[in-house]
C-alpha cells in the first residue's frame, strides 16, 4: 500500500474443514486507506486477507514491507510486527474507542462515576475531532495541540491518580492499565494531523464482512476463504470510492475477457480511475 498510514483489524471467519466434515474458525485481516477526513489525496481502500488463525505473523507477512504508522486495537500480536525492524520505522497508534469502551462497559455495569469522569473526558476529546474532520492536516495538528493536548495531558495525570486509589483487582484498574500501558500509541494523533483518534475506519469494513458471514454461514473451504477475500476487497473498495460494486466490476470483466483493456492498463480499471472516466449525467 502506498499510504504510511494504514488501519488493521480482524474478524472470525468460520470455514468448512473438509477432512474433518466440521467447521473451523479462520481469521479475515483487513487493511484499510482512508485520508478524506485530512484532505488527502490517496484513493480510499480496503484489503482483506484470509489466514487459518490470528497468530501475530500473519499481519507480520502481510505488512512485511510496510513502513509507517498503523493505527490498530490493543492486539498484542501486531506488536510482532516491530520485531528486528529499526526504531521508529512502524509506529502503532492505538485507539481512543477500543480505550473507552473498557470504561463504558464498567459504567453500564456499575454506575462507576470514576468511570463516568474518564467517558466525559474523552467525550471532549472528540467533540474537537468533530470540529477539525475534513480540515487539512496541518489545521488538524494545530488545534489538537493548542485544544486536545492539555486534555489528554490532564487525563494521563487524572489516570495515574485513580490507579492508586481503587482496588488493583478492579475492573476499572484493569482500563486504566490497559490506558496507561498504550498511552504512547493513544497520543501519537496529536503531532501528526493525519491520524484518527481512532480504528473506526476499519471497524466500519470489517463490520460489513461480519454481516456478510451470518448471512452465508461459512466459507467452504481455505481456498474459498481466500476467493471470497479478494471479491469482498474489491466490492468494498468501489462502495468507500462511491462506485457501485456490480456495474462497475460488470465493465471491469467484459473489457479484461475482451481485450478491450490491456494488461499494461489495468490502473484504467480501479474503481476511482474507472468512476472519473465515466461519462455525467446530464
Amino acid at each position: 500500500m502506498a499510504s504510511t498510514r494504514i488501519f488493521a483489524d480482524d474478524t472470525p471467519l468460520p470455514v468448512l474443514d473438509p477432512g474433518r466434515g466440521r467447521t473451523k474458525t479462520g481469521r479475515l485481516w483487513g487493511y484499510a486507506i482512508d485520508d478524506r477526513p485530512w484532505c488527502g489525496s490517496t484513493p480510499p481502500a480496503v484489503v482483506y486477507v484470509y489466514a487459518e488463525d490470528r497468530k501475530g505473523e500473519h499481519p507480520a507477512a502481510h505488512l512485511a514491507g510496510f513502513r509507517g504508522i498503523l493505527q490498530v486495537d490493543g492486539y498484542s500480536g501486531f506488536k510482532s510486527l516491530l520485531a528486528g525492524r529499526p526504531p521508529d520505522e512502524i509506529r502503532l497508534a492505538f485507539c481512543w474507542a477500543h480505550c473507552r469502551r473498557r470504561f463504558y462497559e464498567i459504567h453500564q455495569a456499575t454506575g462507576s462515576p470514576l468511570a463516568a469522569e474518564a467517558l466525559r473526558r474523552i467525550r471532549e476529546l472528540y467533540a474537537i475531532e468533530a470540529e477539525v474532520r475534513g480540515r487539512p492536516a496541518e489545521g488538524r495538528r494545530a488545534v489538537r495541540q493548542e485544544r486536545s493536548k492539555p486534555l489528554v495531558d490532564a487525563l494521563h495525570a487524572w489516570l495515574t491518580a485513580q490507579l492508586d486509589r481503587v482496588s488493583g483487582k478492579s475492573g476499572l484498574a484493569e482500563a486504566i492499565r490497559y490506558a496507561l500501558r498504550h498511552w504512547g500509541g493513544l497520543v501519537l494523533f496529536l503531532d501528526d494531523g493525519r491520524l484518527e483518534l481512532d480504528t473506526n475506519t476499519i471497524e466500519r469494513a470489517i463490520r460489513s464482512i461480519s454481516l456478510g458471514r451470518k448471512n452465508s454461514l461459512f466459507a467452504g473451504s481455505d481456498g474459498g476463504a481466500g476467493h471470497w477475500a479478494i471479491v469482498a476487497s474489491l466490492v468494498a473498495t468501489a462502495k468507500l470510492n462511491g462506485v457501485e460494486p456490480q456495474a462497475w466490476l460488470t465493465d471491469v470483466l467484459e473489457r479484461m475477457v475482451s481485450g478491450r483493456t490491456k494488461a499494461t492498463e489495468l490502473e484504467r480499471l480501479l474503481p476511482w480511475t474507472w468512476k472519473a472516466a465515466q461519462p455525467v449525467d446530464t
